[in-house]
């Protein structure tokens, strides 16, 4: 159990450190949305709607930039 708590702990961080902060925005609002959808669903759900959560906003946003960048009209 110690195991996996100080993995999930090292891979956190590693997250943090490597997310770009305009992304980040969307996977808390992800992650606090699927982490109470999860915690309705049944117990020990609330950590995977999180992580869920904050891969689907993660996405969302990333297209959302993308798209936006796009019609820019700049280059690069």
């Amino acid at each position: 159990m110690r195991k996996n708590l100080f993995l999930i702990a090292a891979l956190a961080a590693t997250a943090a450190v490597s997310a770009p902060p305009a992304m980040a925005k969307g996977c808390i609002r992800g992650a606090m949305a699927g982490g109470v959808a999860g915690h309705f669903v049944g117990k020990g759900h609330a950590l995977a709607g999180a992580t869920a959560g904050c891969m689907v906003a993660h996405h969302h946003y990333a297209k959302k930039a993308r798209a936006a960048h796009a019609h820019d009209g700049r280059p690069g």
